[in-house]
């Protein structure tokens, strides 16, 4: 599954629109991340706790949103996007949506 956030690609043709998909998760922070990310907060910086569960949570976000794709039949997600939120103050929410298309290569 190609996963573009341009709206086409280079050298393939948009053969169908299927339309609007997305891939949606919640993670909560676990105690022991929040406790440890609170004393490196102190001093600045990078909190790697959190770094890794954005990633994890995009992660799981695109992985979903290609299930979508893939449910209707498309081998593609072009205009790919990331929409991230907090939760009362102890969850992030993200989501991954795009437009499902079915490409093939340019004649």
């Amino acid at each position: 599954m190609l996963v573009s956030t341009m709206n086409d690609v280079p050298g393939q043709e948009i053969a169908r629109v299927f339309g609007e998909v997305a891939g949606l998760t919640v993670r909560s922070r676990s105690f022991g991340s929040n406790f440890s990310a609170g004393f490196r907060s102190l001093g600045g910086g990078e909190i790697p706790e959190y770094t890794q569960l954005l990633y994890q949570s995009r992660h799981e976000a695109i992985m979903r949103m290609c299930q979508h794709a893939m449910s209707f039949g498309a081998n593609a997600v072009i205009a790919m996007r990331f929409d991230c939120n907090e939760i009362a103050g102890t969850m992030s929410e993200v989501a991954a949506y795009g437009t499902a298309v079915l490409l093939k290569p340019s004649a």
